[in-house]
């Protein structure tokens, strides 16, 4: 059985604040010797190993947000839809169900956030950005008229003049 850890950005950042204070730490340990004493000659590793601290700190944070980055982002519209029908779920007694293929969920899916990756930027007529699931677009679409709807992982393309937005 493969017992690994998810990491997430915030694992990342708490390890670069056990970095940061573990340098301080040591920083402040080699400090607390007076200059051209055999002690303060014995601790340029530590001094040493402090720097390389510091810079393990920073490279931990960079990484965070990186893995930011590349994460997809729920859509968090303030309800949950089927991922493949959109706005068809009846939930009763804390089970959601689809009326359109009949999948279930086991929890209130309609009356929580939803969860599903972003995977559209839509832009309505005067400008404002809304980003949002496969599913919650199923529904914009029919009641956004004259919206932009952009697939992301279409953007860069469009950015290159590759592609053309979804209208």
């Amino acid at each position: 059985m493969d017992a690994r850890l998810t990491v997430t950005p915030a694992h990342l950042r708490a390890l670069a604040n056990r970095a940061e204070a573990l340098t301080a730490e040591v920083r402040a340990l080699c400090d607390s010797t007076s200059i051209g004493s055999p002690e303060h000659d014995a601790l340029a590793a530590a001094r040493h190993a402090a720097d390389w601290l510091a810079r393990g700190a920073e490279d931990l944070l960079r990484s965070a947000q990186d893995l930011t980055a590349v994460q997809p982002q729920p859509c968090g519209m303030p309800w949950g839809v089927c991922p493949e029908h959109g706005n068809t779920l009846s939930s009763r007694a804390g089970v959601s169900t689809c009326r359109v293929c009949r999948r279930d969920w086991a929890y209130d899916r309609l009356g929580q956030p939803c969860r599903e990756p972003v995977t559209w930027k839509v832009i309505d007529r005067s400008g404002v950005e809304t980003r949002m699931c496969d599913g919650h677009v199923l529904g914009a679409r029919a009641a956004a008229a004259g919206s932009t709807f952009i697939r992301l992982d279409q953007a860069t393309a469009i950015r290159h003049g590759e592609g053309s937005p979804t209208v």
